[in-house]
């Protein structure tokens, strides 16, 4: 930065003709920028002005350095233009990083609808239900439940959500209602397998009071897309966050029993870099996609599953 000083400095002492004149400019003295010329030189090993008592002349190395000089600066300012304006541009990668169940069915139709509004954003979506698989430097954008402990990252909320318990209409109706609790230890259950291992205890909280069980008879999946389909398929009890299975329970494809079951609050969130200057495509997506989860999670509500 203190060449790039020095260069603009020189450009105005050669067009003004005086060193005092290019350091009022800049709010230098003339001996400050005298010396400024003097350290330039130095770095150089050339001499750049002629001095005498009654005036300041480009030497033929200095009319040389002018013009690179020139075109140097005329760069930089047409960059600064040119960024300036980009940020008004909605355009460029934005990088994901989303659970797959969520990823495969309501993350996808939502990035499709922006990019047909916004058809210069090109979109890179990485799918994984592990938190430990997440290289945040190489994501712009991580859709996960609950906060991840990252105060490097910023968490924006999307939507509220809680985890239900759900079953497919047949086999809930072969096995019969569940009243209690402690009944799915003898029932068919389908666990979400994590870096942490399987999830096999179920927590549930009301108010102050919090209750688990722990399954010991389980299919097992890494793919949270894979889990709501085999529920789907009659295959057993789920643990499933409400937001990925609203629609399912809408169109009696999953049925949620013992609604009063609901694990403690693990909202949808966006993590993404702290950055004042945050890109219009990413801003926009952020904007964009609160609005479609917000609508999503008013589907919550008509389910009965409280906040």
């Amino acid at each position: 930065m203190d060449r790039l000083s020095d260069m603009r400095l020189f450009l105005s002492a050669a067009s003004a003709g005086s060193f005092s004149a290019a350091g009022r400019k800049v709010g230098l003295s003339p001996a400050a920028s005298s010396a400024a010329m003097q350290r330039l030189e130095q770095s150089l090993g050339v001499k750049l002005f002629e001095r005498t008592t009654r005036q300041l002349r480009l030497t033929e190395e200095g009319r040389l350095y002018q013009y690179y000089c020139q075109q140097a600066i005329d760069a930089i300012t047409e960059a600064e233009h040119q960024l300036q304006a980009g940020k008004q541009l909605v355009q460029g990668t934005v990088r994901i990083s989303a659970p797959s169940d969520l990823g495969r069915n309501l993350l996808q139709d939502y990035l499709l609808e922006f990019s047909q509004r916004y058809p210069d954003v090109r979109f890179v979506l990485a799918l994984t239900d592990s938190h430990a698989n997440l290289v945040l430097d190489d994501v712009d954008v991580a859709i996960r439940y609950g906060k991840l402990a990252d105060s490097s990252m910023v968490a924006r909320t999307l939507a509220p959500n809680r985890r239900v318990i759900c079953v497919a209409p047949a086999c809930d109706d072969h096995f019969g209602p569940l009243t209690e609790l402690s009944q799915l230890a003898q029932r068919p259950a389908l666990v979400l397998t994590t870096s942490a291992g399987p999830m096999n205890v179920w927590q549930f909280q009301s108010g102050k009071r919090a209750e688990s069980i722990q399954l010991d008879h389980y299919h097992e999946t890494n793919d949270g897309e894979i889990l709501r389909k085999w529920a789907v398929q009659g295959r057993g009890y789920a643990y499933k966050s409400a937001l990925d299975i609203v629609d399912d329970v809408r169109a009696e494809r999953l049925r949620i029993v013992l609604p009063d079951k609901l694990s403690a609050p693990v909202p949808l969130h966006a993590l993404y870099h702290r950055n004042k200057h945050q890109p219009p495509r990413v801003k926009l997506l952020l904007d964009f996609l609160q609005e479609r989860f917000a609508a999503q999670s008013a589907g919550l509500g008509e389910l009965g599953i409280a906040f």
